[in-house]
């Protein structure tokens, strides 16, 4: 099965790809989430900005710095906005006032909202019995949840006196109680230690290796990198991408990049570069050992043949080659020249 992967500019032109899906799915066909001209204004303020896709159950990050509307699209997802133009639908459903679907999706909010005098066990529980369930299996479930996330020792302890970080463990803890079909997590591991970070990843992980659907909100790029492949980036209001980083990455070699080469002589390179007119624009540091060569070229593929056709044929010793930032920011810097028209 397929999907559509694009990158558009606003008002423009749509580029259209046909991308794979990544990791377990659901057995579904069906739609996990449309979005059709959605627009949220906050009186003159754009939450979100004229959003049409549509998703497949799976694993997906939803990626953008504060303020870019990531906490809106979720609202919108789980019906605690409604858009100002547009239709969402969430499992098929409308997700405004539904409580049909919200026994479907489970939903880990950036804010805090738990009751501080009570403990995490009795705040599980609590939420669990609204869902349905008796007294007994919810407390039992609760306790389960509590030590996937790692709050075996805090859970009887009043709210009111736990760390930013437990409290997103029992945010969680309560989102994947009831077991839901889609799990909406938005900044889930805000406030955790790299060790609570390393188990929380690992309990989301075991999550979407059992075919469950995930939404991660997050500015922490290798957050999903860790989780998924599958994303969506987001910045003022409007979608610009979705597909892999792998996928991305290719379409990028056609726009601005820099690469760092370091190597035995960088000033030799930096002239054979433009001289041969592969670069845009070339900086040459010295090192201890070598030198380094940052170089801004539209074309990073036929770049990097061309450096290893040098390499064989003149000898040069090429120490290490790769991009400026060799993670999804580079993706994310260059999507936003593209969408504001730069490239």
């Amino acid at each position: 099965m397929e999907r559509a992967y694009y990158i558009s500019e606003p008002r423009l032109f749509v580029y259209v790809f046909r991308i794979p899906d990544v990791g377990v799915r659901l057995m579904s066909t069906s739609p996990m989430i449309q979005f059709e001209s959605v627009t949220k204004l906050y009186g003159r303020v754009l939450g979100v900005n004229d959003i049409t896709l549509e998703l497949s159950p799976g694993a997906y990050g939803l990626l953008g710095p504060n303020g870019a509307g990531k906490s809106t699209l979720l609202n919108l997802l789980t019906g605690q906005l409604l858009p100002t133009r547009g239709t969402v639908k969430v499992l098929g459903l409308n997700p405004r006032n539904n409580p049909e679907l919200m026994r479907r999706i489970g939903f880990c909010p950036g804010f805090e909202g738990m009751y501080s005098s009570t403990n995490a066990v009795e705040w599980v529980t609590y939420l669990l019995e609204m869902q349905g369930f008796t007294r007994a299996k919810a407390m039992h479930r609760a306790i389960d949840c509590l030590e996937m996330t790692g709050m075996v020792e805090g859970m009887y302890r009043p709210i009111s006196t736990y760390s930013r970080g437990m409290r997103q463990r029992t945010k969680l803890a309560q989102a994947i109680a009831h077991e839901p079909e889609l799990l909406i997590l938005d900044e889930p591991l805000s406030g955790l230690d790299p060790v609570g970070r390393s188990q929380m990843t690992d309990a989301l992980r075991r999550w979407i290796d059992l075919g469950r659907s995930v939404i991660i909100a997050t500015h922490v790029l290798h957050e999903v990198e860790a989780l998924t492949q599958s994303f969506l980036l987001i910045s003022g209001g409007r979608v610009l991408a979705s597909g892999t980083a792998a996928e991305v990455h290719e379409l990028l070699y056609k726009v601005p990049m820099e690469i760092q080469v370091r190597c035995s002589d960088g000033r030799d390179l930096a002239a054979r570069l433009l001289r041969e007119k592969l670069a845009d624009a070339v900086r040459v540091s010295t090192l201890s050992q070598g030198e380094t060569v940052n170089i801004t070229t539209r074309n990073g593929a036929v770049l990097a043949e061309r450096i290893s056709v040098w390499v064989r044929e003149d000898g040069w010793k090429i120490y290490e080659m790769k991009t400026a930032d060799d993670s999804l920011q580079s993706l994310f810097n260059s999507l936003m020249k593209i969408h504001r028209g730069e490239l």
